[in-house]
């Protein structure tokens, strides 16, 4: 299966899910990743290679970092061409003005959400679904 591409079912089935560890994005300008590492993400720009790490490691390893955001993984498998479930889920938060860095993977769709507005994101998810849920009924 290539994943659902309705854009009612995706908000209906969406299922986020917050995780506990807390995530750093760090930068290596040599392109280069410390050992220690052990990166949920990354990404290669020209400026240097991107990697989402938990924070303890980046501590560990002693590597500069910013953004310290909570993961919220939207459980549904959604398809990497879904038209509008990224942009809906983004402008929902928007208008709440909780920052949001979305990753669509294979699977699924995840949210880097910063610390202290995690648990009202995934509130405002979860009644974004149930409202999808109640409407269809």
């Amino acid at each position: 299966m290539s994943g659902e591409r309705d854009h009612l079912q995706l908000k209906k089935m969406m299922a986020p899910q917050l995780l506990p560890e807390t995530y750093v994005y760090c930068t290596f300008p040599d392109f280069q990743l410390p050992d220690r590492l052990a990166p949920i993400c990354t990404f290669r720009e020209a400026e240097g290679l991107t990697a989402i790490v938990e924070r303890s490691q980046a501590e560990r390893a002693q590597v500069p970092f910013i953004f310290e955001s909570r993961l919220i993984t939207l459980t549904v498998h959604s398809s990497l061409d879904a038209i509008g479930f990224l942009a809906t889920i983004s402008t929902c938060l928007a208008q709440a003005g909780i920052p949001c860095n979305a990753i669509a993977a294979y699977h699924h769709d995840h949210l880097f959400i910063p610390v202290g507005r995690a648990q009202e994101a995934l509130a405002l998810l979860q009644a974004l679904s149930a409202d999808c849920v109640q409407a269809a009924v």
